[in-house]
């Protein structure tokens, strides 16, 4: 549960992409000389963020490791602000977006997995951990999810953030909506 003066406070939501946004799963294979990553990512997990966006809410991925497959779901869910550092220092590329947007942490959400993401869920407004977070990431997090990364944890977030700002009726709503039949009951 999330209160509403917090959920009204949040301006910007990060996401940790491996345990967060994917099950941990990375699967490596070669074409050619060339090495190829691929991970799976969860459909209901993107159209939360996509609820997000509409509410007003910025969205930014912020990822230990360096990966092709990140750069080309972030496009796809229209997410600009990316964050990729191969030695996982989270802490002062999401400091660094805060400050380009004028943000406080306290504005700020944020959900992980594991020890990468620690620094990170100490100083946000909102710390959040999935439901198959190391036992340090629960402890350091005001919100545990009941889904487990790469299964609808971050799905569940944006309901429960969107719900506690009063919103995710008129965003889910409008967007039946829009794929409905003009003068459709809704």
């Amino acid at each position: 549960m999330i209160a509403p003066e917090v959920a009204r406070r949040i301006r910007i939501v990060g996401l940790d992409v491996d345990g967060v946004l994917t099950d941990g799963g990375i699967y490596l294979g070669s074409v050619g000389e060339a090495t190829q990553e691929f991970k799976k990512y969860d459909i209901q997990d993107g159209l939360g963020i996509h609820f997000l966006r509409r509410a007003g809410l910025r969205v930014a991925i912020v990822t230990g490791r360096i990966s092709e497959s990140v750069r080309l779901r972030a496009k796809e869910l229209e997410i600009d602000d990316v964050a990729q550092d191969f030695q996982a220092r989270k802490l002062p590329a999401f400091l660094g977006l805060l400050d380009r947007y004028g943000l406080q942490t306290s504005e700020a959400a944020f959900i992980g997995d594991d020890f990468p993401d620690l620094p990170v869920l100490r100083v946000v407004g909102l710390p959040v951990a999935v439901a198959n977070a190391v036992s340090e990431i629960r402890a350091a997090s005001a919100l545990q999810l009941t889904k487990n990364g790469g299964a609808g944890a971050v799905r569940e977030f944006c309901e429960l953030l969107l719900e506690a700002r009063g919103e995710w009726k008129g965003v889910t709503d409008a967007y039946v909506a829009e794929r409905s039949l003009p003068g459709a009951r809704v």
